[in-house]
């Protein structure tokens, strides 16, 4: 019979998962402290421990790689209720089987349990600490999935596809991989596809040589040069152009690229974290993305809970923006309960990000160093003002309040723009027309080949406006 050592102070858990283990034919060796953990140690084997963090008599995590030192065969799963991306990480280090944070299902822990005793596992602890600065933000049962997939890939080169509506935090996930993987100290280059013209996004990619085009009045270095021997990040794949697809994923298999222009292959060392707000699998039954590339993509897929999925987060990120406003200039507040509440109650159809907006609004308008429901109330009555003057003052306001909710990055407005209210007005106009791409270039008043490109590179497909 395999033993079980289960370090939890907390009784009520210990006799559910002691009763589960056991159904399980384990034998189940119950203790609450570090103490009495390093005691049953002494002169006894198990087959697995586990082990909460937060004990009577200190932090479990502290000292576990002293315990993997001593009893190196002996796989530890971590049961934590800190359930922030830092305890994640920190499990992580210490060479853990698994970590679950609490509450956690129960089915789930005995087949981890199940898999620890059927394998050796290779404890390797890793003195890196986490550091401070976590990007992430959130302890709410929806964001745990996140963190666990997030430490699955700190010690090794996966590439990631990271998943989620706009405005939920996509880059943030990629900027934890980065900060918090082995590729830390070499470089993190962002670049987000939908930003860039399809002329340029391969020039922008690979880089070019001088004269490769009109304008390359000089040799330029791409975005996976510039990342070499760190971690490239590449937002809104869904929006590359199938020509640059095609150059991206020769590049992803062979591990080198070929400057716009130029003949030279260049090895390059880089990790790929791509991410989407789009559904990529009706875009592969219509054509207009590469199936190849989604399967070389996502090997580890990551999917961002929407705002309102995670609403316990709520108030901690709404202070943590208070915190963030203070850092960079803005009047330091607080905000009451009953303005938290109000958050609460909101859909935040631009997630996060939305959330930031508003509260930097806040404070910038808040007359007291506290920010108090009336006030709150306010900022969302205004906002559904705003919606609601989309449709009656139209296209100006429509402008204002992208801007708002996106943000985009100083020297990408005008393409992102572009690119975000482009589509609609060309499906408009394909609407309009039947489907008819001469019609549709008639309306538009621009040339049909210009048209008919432009529906490529946008990944429409004409026939789904027909009447």
């Amino acid at each position: 019979m395999h033993n079980i050592l289960l370090v939890e102070d907390d009784d009520a858990i210990a006799t559910v998962v002691s009763a589960a283990l056991e159904d399980d034919g384990y034998s189940v060796t119950r203790c609450a402290s570090i103490l009495e953990r390093d005691k049953a140690l002494i002169g006894q084997s198990y087959s697995v421990m586990l082990t909460d963090v937060m004990l009577t008599d200190g932090d479990g995590i502290e000292s576990l790689p002293e315990v993997s030192a001593a009893h190196p065969d002996m796989p530890i799963i971590i049961l934590s209720a800190q359930n922030t991306l830092d305890t994640a990480v920190r499990a992580t280090d210490t060479g853990a089987f698994e970590y679950f944070p609490k509450p956690f299902d129960l089915d789930e822990l005995s087949r981890a349990v199940n898999q620890a005793v059927g394998t050796r596992a290779e404890q390797s602890p890793d003195t890196d600490e986490a550091g401070g600065g976590l990007p992430l933000v959130g302890r709410s049962q929806a964001m745990q999935g996140v963190y666990r997939m997030i430490t699955r890939v700190l010690r090794n080169d996966l590439t990631v596809l990271v998943l989620g509506e706009s405005g939920t935090g996509k880059e943030l996930v990629a900027e934890a991989i980065h900060q918090l993987g082995h590729r830390k100290t070499g470089p993190f280059v962002a670049v987000n596809a939908a930003a860039i013209p399809s002329d340029l996004i391969e020039s922008e990619l690979f880089g070019h040589e001088k004269g490769a085009f009109t304008g390359a009045v000089a040799q330029s270095i791409g975005k996976f040069e510039q990342a070499n021997g760190g971690t490239l990040f590449l937002d809104e794949i869904g929006d590359m152009p199938l020509d640059a697809q095609t150059r991206l994923l020769r590049a992803l298999q062979s591990g080198k690229i070929r400057r716009v222009g130029g003949r030279q292959e260049i090895a390059i060392d880089v990790r790929i974290v791509a991410a989407t707000n789009r559904d990529l699998k009706p875009m592969i039954a219509a054509g207009t993305f590469r199936e190849d590339l989604f399967y070389r993509l996502n090997v580890v897929p990551i999917e961002i809970p929407p705002l309102r999925q995670r609403r316990d987060d709520i108030e901690a990120l709404a202070k943590h923006f208070l915190k963030v406003a203070t850092e960079e200039g803005l009047p330091a507040r607080q905000i009451d309960a009953a303005a938290l509440n109000i958050l609460k109650d909101q859909n935040w159809p631009g997630n996060v990000r939305e959330l930031r907006n508003t509260m930097f609004r806040l404070i910038v308008m808040a007359r007291d160093d506290v920010i108090e429901a009336d006030s709150v109330a306010a900022i969302i009555e205004d906002m559904g003002k705003a919606v609601s003057a989309i449709t009656e003052h139209g296209f100006g306001q429509t402008l204002y309040l992208w801007l708002e909710q996106e943000s985009p990055s100083p020297g990408t407005v005008y393409h992102a723009a572009t690119s975000a209210f482009e589509k609609p007005l060309f499906e408009w106009a394909l609407t309009q027309t039947g489907g008819n791409q001469l019609k549709a270039a008639q309306l538009l008043g621009i040339n049909r080949n210009t048209l008919r490109k432009r529906i490529t590179e946008l990944k429409l497909i004409a026939d789904d406006y027909g009447r």
